[in-house]
C-alpha cells in the first residue's frame, strides 16, 4: 500500500476528507520522526514498536574491485511487530 492509498483508506474508514487524513498522517509521521531523532521509542499498543539502534562499524568489500573498505557506524530504525499484529497475519 502506498501513501496515497493509505490516505484514501484512512479518509473512508474515519469518515473524513482526504485532506484531513493527509494532515493526520503527516502529523503522525512527523511526531514519530522527531521522537526517534531524540532516541525515544514509539510504541503503538497492538501494532508494534519503533526504536533506534546503532549499527556498529564494520569492514566490507567493494564488489567491483574486491578491495576492503571501512563502513562507518550509523543509527538506524528497528520495528518490532506486536504479537497481536502477528496473530492477525496468521
Amino acid at each position: 500500500m502506498k501513501k496515497n492509498n493509505l490516505i484514501e483508506h484512512m479518509a473512508v474508514r474515519a469518515g473524513i476528507s482526504k485532506a484531513s487524513a493527509q494532515k493526520a498522517l503527516e502529523a503522525f509521521l512527523e511526531a514519530t520522526s522527531e521522537s526517534l531523532q531524540k532516541g525515544n521509542k514509539v510504541a503503538l499498543i497492538g501494532f508494534g514498536t519503533w526504536s533506534v539502534y546503532e549499527r556498529s562499524a564494520r569492514m566490507g568489500r567493494n564488489p567491483k574491485t574486491n578491495e576492503p573498505l571501512s563502513i562507518p557506524a550509523k543509527n538506524t530504525v528497528k520495528f518490532k511487530a506486536s504479537s497481536q499484529l502477528i496473530n492477525t497475519l496468521n
